[in-house]
């Protein structure tokens, strides 16, 4: 889901008006209900990928799916939840039983534990991604319609979809900004491309082929079909920035806890003085001139709280900086050679004309990159910013 999607947005309002109570929170909870509708339709927006018109899947099968022994091999705390949920003869139906599940874990306070758990576990979710597209006049996709399912067959060097490096040839368009491409005809998908020209995007995507390397079965007989219709076609592999990052991943934490919150491991490169202009343009500048100082990177605790971020070396627990988001003017990340390297301009010297420098952080990975651009934008819904 998008950091700004109103279900989001619906729900730390809701959240909010159940602290503010000043009780504990019960049944009878005037503002309860509305919280776990809610709760239920963002899990359902986000977790939901029924593909292929292949079997209707709720969010309790994201959950049902989860890892079922913890290191040393015993049943985890959210693992019996789960057990409990099947165990439970009353529930009938993928709903009930996930209904239960969310009564289950915000009555023993495990609902955190259990997103953390969905986000480190890839396997679940990978077969659907979600792309987001900034305003572009062409997205440079070349399109092929194969038993109503739209694939991606090219695309055009230099347009956005080539820089972004995001989608492969042989991926399925499932949906544009929520119109969804099943059982399209010829050239359906180029009309609504057309209708939302100069637009910000959101494409979901089927992949041809998953992290680990195998094709996604359903697609095997739709896939030998478009290569006998396109010769020419060669399938990509998973895009090399996400390769990267699984490998990141599997070596190295990208993230720990922090009084409850998710806190991101990155690299510190430095900073750079960028004088009286703080707006976007200058991030693509600003990144090659720390990048050139050559200075030994440090690996940082970036903490993005509710009003402000932090930069805290991770061995001397030594402060960094600490930037409140209404003086952060814009933030970005850079799209060559590296995919992983991000960076914000902030007010170094108020005063008129103030005075900015450029921060500079390598993420672990493409994905992590966006999140934490995403994050600091929504920080502060005037500051401007670009993925």
């Amino acid at each position: 889901m998008a950091p700004r999607d109103p279900l989001l947005s619906a729900l730390k309002v809701c959240v909010l008006n159940l602290q503010s109570d000043g009780e504990s929170v019960t049944d009878s909870s005037p503002h309860l209900v509305s919280c776990c509708e809610l709760l239920e339709l963002v899990l359902r927006k986000g977790l939901q990928q029924p593909l292929l018109n292949l079997v209707h899947r709720d969010y309790w099968q994201c959950f049902e799916r989860l890892p079922h022994q913890d290191t040393c091999g015993r049943l985890c705390a959210l693992s019996l939840a789960v057990e409990q949920t099947k165990a439970c003869k009353k529930l009938l139906s993928a709903q009930g039983r996930g209904r239960y599940l969310l009564r289950l874990a915000l009555s023993r306070k495990m609902l955190p534990q259990f997103i953390r758990h969905l986000l480190h576990t890839p396997k679940i979710l990978e077969v659907c991604e979600t792309y987001e597209v900034v305003p572009c006049r062409e997205v440079g996709m070349v399109l092929s319609c194969l038993g109503g399912r739209v694939f991606l067959v090219d695309m055009i060097h230099g347009r956005q979809a080539h820089v972004d490096n995001f989608i492969c040839r042989g991926d399925i368009i499932d949906e544009i900004n929520g119109t969804s491409l099943r059982n399209s005809k010829h050239g359906q998908a180029d009309v609504v491309l057309s209708r939302l020209k100069g637009c910000p995007l959101s494409i979901r995507i089927v992949r041809w082929k998953v992290r680990d390397g195998t094709v996604y079965r359903p697609l095997v007989k739709l896939l030998r079909t478009l290569r006998m219709e396109n010769p020419w076609l060669q399938l990509d592999p998973v895009p090399c920035q996400q390769t990267a990052a699984n490998d990141q991943r599997a070596s190295k934490p990208s993230h720990c806890l922090i009084d409850g919150r998710i806190v991101y491991i990155v690299q510190f490169l430095g900073k750079a003085n960028i004088g009286g202009n703080g707006s976007k343009d200058v991030i693509q500048h600003a990144i090659p001139q720390v990048l050139q100082k050559n200075l030994p990177s440090k690996e940082v605790l970036l903490d993005l709280q509710e009003t402000h971020l932090t930069c805290t070396e991770s061995s001397s627990k030594l402060k960094l900086c600490e930037h409140h988001y209404p003086n952060i003017s814009c933030v970005g990340r850079y799209c060559q050679p590296d995919y992983t390297l991000l960076a914000f301009c902030v007010v170094d010297t108020p005063g008129s004309p103030p005075n900015f420098s450029c921060v500079v952080l390598k993420a672990a990975s493409f994905d992590m990159c966006k999140e934490i651009v995403c994050r600091i934008a929504t920080g502060f819904k005037h500051t401007e910013w670009f993925v």
